[in-house]
Order: structure tokens, then C-alpha cells, then sequence
């Protein structure tokens, strides 16, 4: 066939398809208009004619903001894709203009469709020309939402890849967009859900990212650049070499076509284009681990576990993930910046980060389950492999291995646990749950029971040195403590030959199941194998000594039970938390039950004073093993020390009516170190560290039972 016929032929068809795409339109133009919202993720993939009359609501992914108690100072950003949605009052209008002049010059005149610009752009592509695009700024929209509102992979393809059915999916959709959002809403929607690069969603985050500003105040300069690199943002980087010198060059192209649009005068266009590009960016930082120098992140961590374990946000904890970085929620959590402050603070005076042995704080407020605090010498930080900042493990037998410790760098829950950080021994402070069991089985403060030096049980053991003839033989620190002792007394200088009686009185299954209502976990497995069968429990006769493993935050909030006069609250590190649209979820309030009598709570506190150098209202307290407590604080208070065999753990818990406060000394990494922990470095770190947060608030006295 002669050439002249080809081009003959070839215009015709061109002719036709312009027709068709016209007549396609006008036919669009005439369907129905939906309740406009959103897009609906299949379009993509259906026939013009099937497409479906009800449009599906979706947003794009939003950042969450965690504050602190305050609601202003914010802990940490939780997003996969930075973007935080804002109102087109608070976009500048250099930044508005600068879009339409990059993307769409006849935005304001066309319903949707560039029926013109389609028609060239067709006609140009098939005769061999550059290649134009001929998608107006609101079907530029539409793909982003359909790709958005997409439920598998194959929908996203559908929604972007270069095909006539996207094309005319789009247009048909952008017509429907047209007559149901203004011409402001649809550049609002847009400049939100638009890619800017190096981790920028939205003109909100581009604005912070590149130019560390508010999108209301973007210069013409800087909006030609934002609006210049939505079309390829790697190809337009301007951080990169290989992007900087077409960032720059785009960005002029822009300037002159807002020239062009009568946007901007000639003045203001050339001061833009004399403007120097730079090659940085303030990348935003994500999570957890990017508080650790604020020394936010270990309770970070914990609310971050927290969101993960909770059924309301979904199926799955992947999923519960995924609506925490896309969902946009304010959250402002229970963290006080001053308790956690002191809390540091005070550890760090006694406990170096380098030291294999963990001093670990948590507060709790009584009434509320509110975690005020969680503080220890560790760095909240993944220790880096190729140049590791951690000691090798304090076990010889991983040291060996090149194993390393958890120290100065951790990113474990060593203070609030977990399934893989079961806690450690604490030692006497659990004789308050036999003390509280004691109480409920009708036994009096006044319980006399005479503690010889060393005490053989009604439990069988046969593990050395607490076995006596095959029973369980426990001693009391030094002889001293051997005679005629009440609870007052026996609580006060810790008797273990008190308890152990005492708790074989009480029924130790009754003693378990106070500590289950009092909030002890119970994770490792052998441990929760004894506390979930009650003959196992029965015969638990080390119990009261503390032998089963818990963490400070397990007793802070078990000992808070008795200032909440026996109203257990279980520990939660939310105050509240906020959808996008304002409404305030319930999820995250704590779950309070009464955990035993008030009565009951009343006297077992009125005995916790006997410990920590405070006076019982109504007996004699006989000695303390932490006198000093009660004229530090300044304030009436309650608690109890704990040490284990050998002293591998020391404890400490105090309360007041506001805050209790418990810590540990305790080696994560080494169960069976041969290190003393010292009373002399715990209990300071934790009175101080109440002492602080108690000053300048009113005293309080503890009602009598």
C-alpha cells in the first residue's frame, strides 16, 4: 500500500478513536452521580459499562502521634508512609497554583476530562512524537484513590498500569469526582495523598521533610519544587546527584508556567529561580527506638506491646500494626515527663549503663492502673552487629560463643516483661499476698506465731540448703529474728519462719490465687504450670518467699491494689485515644475489678508500713528493714524490701496514696550470676525517685482499717 493511503488510514483512525473517547466521555458525563466519598478498589479491572454504582469509602494511611500525659510533649510518630492530612486553608496558595501549573492548566474550566488534551495527546503518540500523558489533575486523583482503596496487589496494578481501560476507568470516575467535590476539594485530596519521596506523603509531610515549614508557608520556590517532583520522585530527588540538576530544572519549568497562568508576576518568578536547591532533608523519625535518648523508649516499647495484644484492633497483631501506623490516632498515654525524668535520673546516680546487673523502676498509680514511669540503665536501642557497642554476655558459657549482653543497649522488656522475659525472683515482697490471704481466711493482724530460727514445714523438698529430712526447712536471715511475731512485726523485719507457717495456715493455693487477683502474670512456663493447678499450688511452699518470677511492674501494680483500698487496676499505659474525626475510643481504659475486701487491703497496707520506717494506726511495728523511707519521702507511706537466695535479686516497693514505685536489681542475661545485689543501690533509686514526685503535694493520710 502506497505511504499516502497509510497516512490516509492512519488519520481516520484517529478520527474514530477521538470520536469514540468523546462520545465516551459525554456518555460518562451523563451517568448518575453517586454519594462521592471515595473510590471503589475493583474499577480497575471492570468493563466502562460494569462499573459499580456505589463508590467505597477510603482514606489514605495516616500518622499516629503518641504524647505523653500532658498531651503536648510527643513521645514517638508511628506511620509506614509519613503523611498527615490538612485542610486546604492551611496549604499556601503558592502551593496550590503551583500543582495546577504543573499538572493540569485547565483545571478550573474542564468537568474532569481534557477531551482536547486527550484527542492530541492520542493523535501525537501514534504518529510518532514525545510522548504526552493527557490525564487531568482529577484523574491523577482517581488512580491514587483506586490504588488506595486496592485489597490485593493485582487491584493496585490495575489501578497504574499504563492501559486504555485505566484510562477510561478513570475518566469515567473523574466525572463523578467532578460533580460531587468543588475544585478545592479535589486539590485538597490531591496535595494529601500525593507521593513527594524520601518517605513524604502528602504536601503536609513534604513541607516538614524538605523544608522543615508548615504547608502554609511555602514559598513560590519552594512549591514549584514539591509540585515539580510528584510526577517521578525518585527521577526528580534533588538530595541525590543523579536528581538534583532535573529537581532544579522542573522546578523552573513550573515557575514559568505559573508565570504563564498569570499565578505569579515576572518578579516573583525570577527571585524563585534564583533560589539554591539543597540537597538535605530532615527525614522524620519513626517508632520506638527514636525516644531512646529522651529515655522514652522503654515505655514506648510497652505501649507499643500493649496496642499489639489488644483484640479490638484487629484479628492479628500484623494487623493491629497496620492500624496503628495508618490510622491516624492521637494517643496520649499515662508516661508523666517528670516521674520518668526522676526515675532516670535517680537510676542513673546509682547504676551505670555498662553494668551487666539491670536496676529497673516502674510506677504505677493506685486507683487507675496509670504507668507513670519505666526507667533503667539500659539505652532503649538495637545494638549495632557490625560495630557492637554491647559487652559480651556476663554468662562465661555465652561469652565464650561471643554471645553479647544486654548492656549498655536493649531493646527487651526487661521491666515490664514478656513471653520471652519472664522476670526475676523477688524475694519477700510476695509475703504480702500470704498476708492478704491470711486476712481473708479470717486471721488477724495480731496472729501470733512463734519463728524459730529455722522453720521445718508441712512441704516437701529436696533440694539443699532448705531441705531438711525431706521437707522444707526455710531459715530467717540472722538469728536475731527468731521468737514470738505478729504480722505487724513479722512484715516489718521480714521473718521468713513467719510466712511460711502463716502461708501453711492460709492454704498456699489461697496465697496463689491472691497474687493472680493482685496482678501477677505468671509467664514462664513452669511457674504458670504450679499457679494453674491448685494442687500444684498447694504444696508451693517457697511461695511466699518470692521464688516465682514477676517484674516491677507486676508488683507496683499489685502493691497499687492496696492503696486503691483492694480495687486491682491493671497497669495501662493510655490515657486516651482519639480518631481522626475526634471521636474518643474506650479501648485502653484500664480494667479494674475489686480484688478483695476494702477492709482486708485496709489492714494488710497498715502492716506494709511496719517495712519502710512508717507507724501502723493499729499496732506496733517492732523494726523495719528500710527505716529511712518514711523521712525521705516525707509523706505516709507502705511497702516491703525483698532479697532472694544469695541475694541474686534485691527489691524494693513503696507507696503512697499517689504513686508506688517498684524497683529491682537483677541481672537479665545470667539467672545463676554469682554477683551480691545490694539493698544499698535499689532502695535509694526507688524512695528518691517517689520522693520527687511526691514534693510540693499534699499529705495524705491512709484510711484506717
Amino acid at each position: 500500500m502506497p505511504s499516502s493511503e497509510r497516512r490516509i488510514l492512519r488519520s481516520v483512525a484517529v478520527l474514530a478513536t477521538c470520536g469514540l473517547i468523546a462520545g465516551l466521555v459525554v456518555a460518562a458525563a451523563s451517568f448518575p452521580a453517586v454519594a462521592m466519598s471515595g473510590l471503589a478498589a475493583k474499577a480497575g479491572s471492570q468493563e466502562l459499562g460494569e462499573l459499580p454504582g456505589a463508590l467505597i469509602e477510603q482514606s489514605s494511611p495516616q500518622v499516629s502521634r503518641v504524647y505523653a500525659a500532658d498531651g503536648k510533649t510527643q513521645l514517638a510518630v508511628m506511620y509506614d508512609e509519613f503523611r498527615s492530612d490538612v485542610p486546604l486553608a492551611q496549604v499556601a496558595q503558592n502551593m496550590q497554583d503551583a500543582i495546577v501549573a504543573a499538572e493540569d492548566h485547565k483545571f478550573y474550566q474542564h468537568n474532569g476530562v481534557d477531551v482536547k488534551g486527550i484527542a492530541r495527546a492520542f493523535v501525537n503518540n501514534n504518529q510518532g512524537g514525545t510522548q504526552q500523558g493527557a490525564s487531568t489533575l482529577t484523574m491523577q486523583y482517581v488512580r491514587m484513590a483506586l490504588a488506595y482503596s486496592a485489597t490485593d496487589p493485582q487491584d493496585v496494578v490495575n489501578a497504574t498500569k499504563d492501559t486504555a481501560q485505566r484510562k477510561l476507568t478513570e475518566m469515567k470516575y473523574a466525572i463523578q469526582v467532578e460533580k460531587e467535590l468543588t475544585k478545592q476539594q479535589i486539590v485538597e485530596r490531591y496535595l494529601n495523598m500525593a507521593p513527594f519521596g524520601n518517605g513524604a506523603y502528602g504536601v503536609n509531610a513534604a513541607s516538614q521533610v524538605y523544608f522543615s515549614k508548615k504547608p502554609s508557608d511555602l514559598t513560590v520556590a519552594e512549591a514549584a519544587l514539591l509540585a515539580g517532583m510528584v510526577k517521578a520522585p525518585t527521577a526528580f530527588d534533588p538530595t541525590v546527584d543523579s536528581g538534583h540538576k532535573q529537581a532544579v530544572a522542573r522546578r523552573d519549568y513550573i515557575v514559568d508556567n505559573m508565570l504563564e497562568l498569570g499565578q505569579i508576576t515576572a518578579a516573583e518568578a525570577a527571585e524563585a529561580k534564583k533560589t539554591e536547591v539543597a540537597r538535605t532533608t530532615k527525614r522524620p523519625s519513626r517508632g520506638c527506638v527514636s525516644v531512646a535518648k529522651n529515655n522514652w523508649g522503654f515505655f514506648c516499647d510497652y505501649f507499643y506491646r500493649w496496642w499489639l495484644d489488644q483484640p479490638a484492633f484487629g484479628a492479628t497483631a500484623y494487623d493491629r500494626e497496620r492500624l496503628l501506623k495508618s490510622g491516624g490516632y492521637t494517643i496520649v498515654t499515662t508516661l508523666d515527663v517528670d516521674a520518668q525524668a526522676a526515675a532516670r535520673k535517680r537510676v542513673s546516680e546509682r547504676q551505670k549503663d555498662t553494668d551487666p546487673n539491670a536496676l529497673m523502676l516502674a510506677a504505677v498509680e493506685p486507683g487507675t492502673g496509670a504507668v507513670r514511669a519505666l526507667a533503667t540503665n539500659r539505652k532503649f536501642k538495637i545494638d549495632d552487629a557490625e560495630n557492637p557497642q554491647n559487652e559480651l554476655s556476663s554468662n562465661p558459657a555465652l561469652a565464650r560463643q561471643g554471645v553479647r549482653g544486654t548492656y549498655p543497649n536493649t531493646v527487651n522488656p526487661i521491666i515490664t516483661g514478656s513471653a520471652d522475659v519472664p522476670g526475676y525472683q523477688a524475694g519477700s515482697v510476695f509475703k504480702m499476698f500470704t498476708m492478704v490471704a491470711a486476712l481473708e481466711e479470717g486471721m488477724g493482724l495480731d496472729t501470733t506465731i512463734y519463728s524459730p530460727q529455722r522453720y521445718k514445714s508441712r512441704y516437701l523438698d529436696s533440694a539443699a540448703p532448705a531441705e531438711c529430712g525431706g521437707y522444707y526447712c526455710p531459715s530467717n536471715a540472722s538469728a536475731g529474728e527468731a521468737g514470738n511475731f505478729n504480722m505487724w512485726t513479722a512484715f516489718g523485719r521480714s521473718v521468713n519462719t513467719y510466712f511460711v507457717p502463716l502461708q501453711e495456715r492460709a492454704g498456699a493455693e489461697n496465697v496463689v490465687d491472691v497474687a493472680k487477683r493482685f496482678g501477677v502474670q505468671f509467664r514462664s512456663a513452669e511457674d504458670a504450670t504450679m499457679a494453674n493447678d491448685p494442687d500444684s499450688a498447694h504444696e508451693w511452699g517457697a511461695f511466699t518467699l518470692g521464688v516465682s518470677a514477676s517484674t516491677p511492674l507486676d508488683i507496683a501494680g499489685a502493691y497499687a491494689t492496696l492503696a486503691a483500698d483492694g480495687k486491682y487496676c491493671s497497669p495501662t499505659p493510655i490515657q486516651s485515644i482519639t480518631t481522626q474525626d475526634g471521636t474518643e475510643l474506650a479501648t485502653g481504659k484500664s480494667a479494674c475489678t475489686q480484688a478483695t475486701k476494702k477492709d482486708v487491703a485496709r489492714k494488710a497496707l497498715d502492716a506494709a508500713r511496719c517495712p519502710v520506717g512508717d507507724r501502723a494506726q493499729l499496732g506496733d511495728c517492732g523494726g523495719s528493714t528500710a527505716p529511712q523511707v518514711r523521712d525521705v519521702v516525707g509523706h505516709p507511706v507502705f511497702g516491703k524490701t525483698g532479697t532472694t537466695d544469695s541475694d541474686k535479686t534485691a527489691a524494693l516497693v513503696v507507696g503512697t496514696r499517689s504513686l508506688v514505685v517498684a524497683g529491682y536489681l537483677a541481672n537479665p542475661d545470667w539467672a545463676a550470676h554469682t554477683d551480691r545485689m545490694s539493698h544499698g543501690i535499689v532502695n535509694p533509686a526507688v524512695y528518691e525517685t517517689l520522693a520527687d514526685y511526691m514534693r510540693g503535694k499534699p499529705v495524705e493520710e491512709f484510711p484506717t482499717p
